[in-house]
């Protein structure tokens, strides 16, 4: 099974969350808009009308024949053929859960720096951004993290992964969500990071995950940058 991944290429964005569980699993695919002519053939199928279920943004995946689009959507497909989700089904909706969560969590740290649109510069609302942010640092970073802490803790099977006793693609998110508040919010980060101790051992044991490992120190994994989700202006991380 190859899997066709599509996502703007010169960002983690969305689709590192993708990427994020298809080299954890070590599955074969191809990173569309990273090859040649690659921008062309995503923007083709992304308009394209032979589609019957259209996708309505990047990420999206097309696999079997299919095209499948939305992070958590993505994932909970791919999630049983990855082996990144429990066998059993209240084992899986679990892990959907999560990353729906984990998907409001990313629209919020998106919105500390674009509150007022998507399409206007981050130079042109930034007394908005300033105080959106304040927010989110004050009360909705803390409030996420002990969430996500909390399922940790009461987790049966221990603390080591957030659902039962093996890695699901809920832990490869969470991984990513901490490594990019920590490069947008580093000092907020540090304030609030003693608070979470189990989340922190969670993202190191994810990145010593072999596959995961060797992808973090791979050219293909892209630095985060200013065109990002996670974005770092200081001033927002006072």
């Amino acid at each position: 099974m190859q899997i066709e991944l599509y996502y703007w290429p010169d960002i983690q964005g969305r689709g590192e969350f993708i990427r994020l569980a298809l080299e954890a699993a070590d599955a074969d695919y191809i990173d569309v808009a990273r090859g040649e002519d690659g921008m062309t053939q995503l923007l083709d199928t992304l308009q394209s009308t032979a589609i019957i279920h259209p996708p309505f943004a990047p990420p999206f995946i097309r696999v079997d024949g299919a095209v499948i689009a939305q992070v958590a959507g993505i994932l909970q497909a791919l999630g049983p053929q990855l082996e990144l989700v429990p066998s059993d089904e209240a084992g899986r909706a679990w892990v959907h859960q999560c990353q729906l969560t984990i998907a409001d969590f990313v629209g919020e740290v998106h919105d500390t720096h674009h509150p007022v649109g998507g399409s206007a510069y981050y130079e042109d609302q930034k007394p908005e951004a300033l105080r959106r942010s304040t927010e989110f640092r004050r009360e909705r970073l803390s409030k996420f993290l002990h969430y996500f802490e909390s399922i940790l803790e009461r987790n049966p099977a221990g603390d080591t992964w957030l659902v039962g006793d093996t890695l699901s693609y809920a832990d490869l998110s969470m991984f990513q969500m901490l490594a990019g508040l920590g490069y947008a919010f580093p000092k907020a980060m540090a304030r609030v990071g003693v608070e979470v101790p189990r989340l922190l051992a969670l993202q190191q044991r994810v990145a010593l995950v072999p596959n995961v490992a060797r992808y973090l120190r791979s050219k293909r994994r892209l630095d985060f940058n200013n065109d990002d989700i996670w974005r770092h202006y200081p001033e927002l991380d006072d």
